[in-house]
C-alpha cells in the first residue's frame, strides 16, 4: 500500500512538471506573439491616416489604438500576472490579451470597410493582418489549454499529497504514530523516522 502511494505521488509530480513546461512554453509563445502588437497597430493607424479615409473613420481607429496601447502600469502588469500560475492572476491577465485581440479584430474590420486602405508593405495588407489575428487567436488558446492541464495536474497532484484522510502527508504521520507505538519512542525503528519532516509545499495549496 505504501509502495503504491509513493509511485502514484510520484507520477503526479512527474505529470504536472511536464504540464508546467507545457504551461511555461504557451507563455513564451503568446507573449512573444503579441510582441510586435502595439508597434504593429501604429504602424496601421499612420498607413490608415493617409490612405483617404475620412476623418471619422481616422478617429475611430486611433480611438482603438489607444486602447491596444493602455498605459505603461497596464503593459508592466500583463507580464507580471504571469510569472506565477495563481488563478485569479491568470484570470486578470486572460482578460487583457482577450481584449487586445478583440480590438486587433476591430482594427481590421475598420480596415476592411475602407476600400481605399491599399499599403504597399506586406505586412500591413489585410491578408498579413488577418493571419497576424489568427495567430494570436491561436496562441491564446494554446495558453488557456495549457494552463487547464497544469491547473488540473496540481489538483490530481495536491489531492493524492495533502488529502487529510488518505494524502500522503497524513499516511506518513499515521506511519509514524504506528511505529512509535509498536517499538516505543526511544526505540531505533522510531529515531530513524521520527525526523522526517513532511509538509506541504509553498504554492502547492
Amino acid at each position: 500500500m505504501l509502495q503504491d502511494l509513493l509511485l502514484s505521488v510520484q507520477s503526479k509530480l512527474d505529470n504536472t512538471k511536464t504540464k508546467k513546461t507545457g504551461f511555461d512554453n504557451a507563455t513564451n509563445n503568446r507573449r512573444n506573439a503579441f510582441t510586435d502588437l502595439r508597434s504593429l497597430s501604429t504602424k496601421i493607424v499612420n498607413a490608415y491616416s493617409v490612405s483617404g479615409a475620412d476623418q471619422l473613420g481616422i478617429n475611430n481607429m486611433k480611438s482603438v489604438n489607444r486602447k491596444i496601447q493602455g498605459s505603461p502600469s497596464k503593459k508592466s502588469n500583463v507580464q507580471a500576472e504571469e510569472q506565477q500560475p495563481e488563478t485569479k492572476q491568470i484570470s486578470n491577465s486572460q482578460q487583457s490579451y482577450d481584449k487586445m485581440v478583440d480590438h486587433f479584430s476591430g482594427i481590421i474590420e475598420i480596415l476592411v470597410q475602407n476600400p481605399s486602405y491599399s499599403p504597399n508593405e506586406n505586412d500591413l495588407k489585410i491578408t498579413a493582418l488577418q493571419n497576424k489575428l489568427s495567430d494570436l487567436k491561436t496562441k491564446n488558446t494554446e495558453l488557456i489549454d495549457s494552463y487547464t492541464q497544469y491547473s488540473n495536474a496540481m489538483l490530481e497532484r495536491n489531492q493524492l499529497m495533502y488529502n487529510p484522510l488518505s494524502g500522503l502527508l497524513q499516511t506518513a504521520k499515521e506511519v509514524k504514530l504506528y511505529v512509535k507505538s509498536v517499538f516505543g519512542a526511544s526505540s531505533p525503528q522510531y529515531k530513524q523516522i521520527s525526523g522526517i519532516e513532511f509538509k506541504v509545499r509553498k504554492g502547492d495549496k
